[in-house]
């Protein structure tokens, strides 16, 4: 087959991430910023809340673009999964490019279906934080962040 169906983020999903993302900052009093990507790593939406650290812009929108173009949370670990020490990890990000790969958590892929169609990155709080905030924003619109998932 030369032509597959393919799944899209739209704008309205989009926003309604975004919603549910700042809603959770903001009932806990901590300024992000969220990148919300479609599938090829194109930002769709991003906001940065008052009081968002200037630095928060370009680390939430590489962990969307990272996380979409990889199927996988952002981490500490390679395209393959495999574990990365430090210099392994800066190497990686710089053979990738600026804002195409990071090992900081909080940045998540939106899978549909076993396809993705996006990805999400959170900066601003903890890891721990961001990471809940990404997963959040994922699960407002019925979409998973396990590519095995159904």
């Amino acid at each position: 087959m030369y032509v597959a169906a393919s799944k899209r983020l739209t704008l309205e999903g989009a926003r309604k991430m975004m919603e549910t993302a700042i809603a959770i900052a903001q009932s806990e009093h901590i300024p992000v910023s969220v990148a919300i990507a479609d599938a090829g790593g194109h930002l769709i939406l991003f906001e940065r809340m008052d009081g968002g650290r200037f630095h928060t812009v370009h680390s939430s929108t590489t962990k969307a673009v990272s996380a979409a173009s990889n199927k996988r949370p952002t981490t500490a670990k390679g395209a393959q999964g495999q574990p990365l020490d430090t210099s392994h990890a800066i190497g990686l990000a710089l053979a990738a490019g600026a804002g195409r790969w990071t090992a900081m958590e909080g940045g998540y892929p939106v899978i549909v279906d076993a396809e993705c169609i996006g990805g999400v990155g959170v900066s601003g709080g903890t890891w721990d934080f961001d990471d809940r905030v990404a997963r959040a924003a994922i699960a407002a619109i019925g979409a998973t962040h396990d590519i095995d998932s159904k």
